[in-house]
C-alpha cells in the first residue's frame, strides 16, 4: 500500500513565507520553504530547535496559516479555507499526537478517544463503536475505563493515538511523541506508528530530536541542511 502511494503527493508547501510580530521586531520562521511529502511516507523532521519544525506541522495540520504561500493537502489548498472549513477539514483528515498527550483527566481513555467524533454526525453508539476500535488497534482497550491518573506514560501516548485515528485520518501529525518516554517505551510507541504508516497507509510526519526515532522513519528531513540546500538552489537559479 505504501509503495503504490508513493508517486501521489499528500502534503505540499509552496513558497511558504512565516513570521510573527514579537515586540517590536518581526520574526521570519519560514522564507520561501517548499516541501513535499508523498502519500504513505513517514516522514522525520530534525534539526536545531528554533528551526521551525513544530511551525511546519502546524501550518500541514491547518493550525496555523502562513504570511503568504500555498499549503496543498492532497487537492486541498486549506490555507484559503474559513476557520468554519477548515476545522471540518482538520477533523476529517488530521491526527495529532504531542509530547504532552493532552488527555482530559476528568475523561476516561474511552471518552478522550471520542472526543474529535463529535465534530462528526456519528451518533453516540457510533462515537462508542468507533472509540473501541481504535484502542484495540492500539492495544488499550481493556484500559478503556481507566482515567489518565491510572496510566502510565506509555498507556497514556497510546490513547493519544487512538485518539488520533479514530476518525481515520489520512495523515498523522506527531511533534516529540517519544520525548517524555523511556527508551524501550518509546521504541513500542515508534513501532506502533510504523504499523499505522506500513498496514494502514497512513501518512506521519514526525518532528523529533531523537536519532533512534528517526530510525523507524522512511526518510529523514534535516531542517537546517534541507533549508541551506534550497537556498543554495535558489542562488543557483538566480545567477544561471
Amino acid at each position: 500500500m505504501q509503495t503504490d502511494n508513493q508517486n501521489k503527493i499528500a502534503i505540499e508547501l509552496k513558497q511558504i513565507n512565516k513570521s510573527y510580530q514579537k515586540g517590536s521586531n518581526n520574526v521570519v520562521v519560514h522564507d520561501n520553504f517548499n516541501l513535499s511529502i508523498a502519500e504513505g511516507e513517514f516522514v522525520a523532521l530534525m534539526g536545531p530547535s528554533g528551526l521551525g519544525k513544530s511551525t511546519l506541522l502546524h501550518l500541514i495540520g491547518g493550525l496555523d496559516l502562513p504570511t503568504s504561500g500555498s499549503v496543498i493537502i492532497g487537492a486541498q489548498r486549506i490555507d484559503t479555507l474559513s476557520e468554519g472549513k477548515l476545522s471540518t477539514w482538520r477533523a476529517e483528515n488530521i491526527g495529532f499526537v504531542f509530547q504532552s498527550h493532552h488527555l482530559l483527566p476528568v475523561l476516561t481513555a474511552q471518552g478522550n478517544v471520542e472526543l474529535p467524533l463529535l465534530l462528526t454526525p456519528l451518533d453516540n453508539k457510533q462515537r462508542k463503536q468507533h472509540a473501541s476500535l481504535a484502542l484495540r488497534l492500539v492495544g488499550m482497550e481493556e484500559r478503556a475505563k481507566h482515567l489518565p491518573k491510572e496510566l502510565s506514560g506509555g498507556q497514556e501516548q497510546r490513547v493519544a493515538i487512538a485518539r488520533a485515528i479514530v476518525s481515520d485520518p489520512k495523515i498523522i501529525l506527531c511533534d516529540e511523541p517519544t520525548g517524555n518516554l523511556d527508551r524501550k517505551t518509546a521504541d513500542e510507541i515508534l513501532s506502533l506508528l510504523t504499523t499505522l504508516n506500513k498496514d494502514y497507509g497512513k501518512t506521519i510526519v514526525m518532528v523529533t530530536h531523537d536519532l533512534r526515532a528517526s530510525e523507524y522513519a522512511s526518510r529523514v528531513i534535516n531542517l537546517e541542511q534541507y533549508i541551506d540546500a534550497g537556498k543554495q538552489s535558489q542562488l543557483s537559479a538566480v545567477e544561471g
